[in-house]
């Protein structure tokens, strides 16, 4: 079993590349998935990230606390900011404005602290990073979004609130108090979380690109460059970023990998709450669930062999 995670962790963009591939152009091999399952997927994911923090991962955030903040003014200043500006550049309509400023606005997701892993970052800054963005989510995504749609998008400002509650918050308090209460069970898990979310992001993939093939023919081209764009950007303003607060290496490769990854599940899933009526709102955070993963696994390999001085 260890082998398999490792094989599956290892190729998991390709993985991901492949679920998208087979969804577009046979999509009703995974049309059996419902839209209304990617909350559910999304807090199965967000469970499992309960699952794997501890009281003292939070201990980080008296202890390096220049790095917290740094990391959360960067997460919710610079992926927002290049959003809004790729949708003007690039002319979107309406429903996919709102899905690429969604993407934009959350936090990063799990994946973050795999790639992070895999590139020899720093994991405790990377895994606090998160934790700590994925809760500010609850009142931060909502009203970002909101302040920059809404001259141009009615934005349901309670809907998407109560959305990340319920998909983020509460499975990621019932995961830290599973883990608290059931540690030795936990232990013998944990392991094959990667595995279990990897399955899940799969699912979401598939259940997007799937019910929206024709929509995404029609657009994705325009979409893909503008996620490759916002994409790449996060990692190298991140990269940046690190650099001139003169982090070592191992915490410029979390910076980088953290701002520029985010939650693409939480995008589709808030995109099918908050937009009912603009179904392609769900694309920029599906075709992004694909593209960060591959990317991420390219960044992986260059930040693996970047070494400290």
């Amino acid at each position: 079993m260890e082998k398999i995670k490792n094989i599956l962790i290892k190729y998991m963009a390709i993985i991901v590349l492949v679920v998208a591939g087979v969804s577009f152009f046979i999509p009703k091999s995974s049309l059996w998935i419902s839209v209304s399952w990617i909350n559910y997927l999304l807090m199965v994911i967000m469970f499992g990230m309960g699952l794997t923090l501890k009281p003292d991962d939070f201990i980080l955030i008296f202890k390096r606390p220049k790095d917290i903040i740094c990391g959360i003014i960067a997460q919710y200043s610079i992926m927002p900011f290049i959003a809004f500006i790729l949708c003007y550049l690039f002319h979107l309509n309406s429903a996919l404005t709102a899905g690429v400023v969604l993407v934009g606005t959350c936090p990063g997701g799990t994946a973050s602290n795999v790639i992070t892993y895999l590139s020899k970052g720093d994991i405790a800054l990377s895994v606090c990073m998160t934790g700590v963005n994925t809760l500010l989510s609850v009142i931060l995504t909502p009203l970002i979004t909101y302040f920059i749609l809404k001259t141009t998008i009615e934005v349901n400002l309670l809907n998407m609130f109560l959305s990340i509650v319920n998909v983020i918050l509460i499975p990621i308090i019932l995961g830290f108090i599973f883990n608290k209460f059931f540690n030795k069970f936990t232990k013998k898990i944990l392991n094959f979380l990667p595995v279990f979310s990897l399955i899940a992001i799969c699912m979401i993939v598939a259940c997007v690109v799937s019910h929206n093939a024709e929509k995404i023919h029609t657009c994705g081209f325009i979409i893909l460059s503008v996620v490759i764009l916002h994409n790449a950007l996060g990692y190298i303003l991140g990269f940046l970023i690190g650099k001139s607060l003169k982090m070592p290496h191992d915490k410029i490769k979390a910076f980088s990998v953290e701002i520029g990854m985010q939650n693409s599940g939480l995008a589709t899933s808030l995109a099918n709450t908050a937009f009912p009526l603009l179904p392609l709102a769900t694309v920029p955070g599906a075709i992004f669930s694909v593209w960060h993963n591959i990317s991420g696994a390219i960044l992986a390999g260059i930040y693996r062999n970047w070494k400290n001085e």
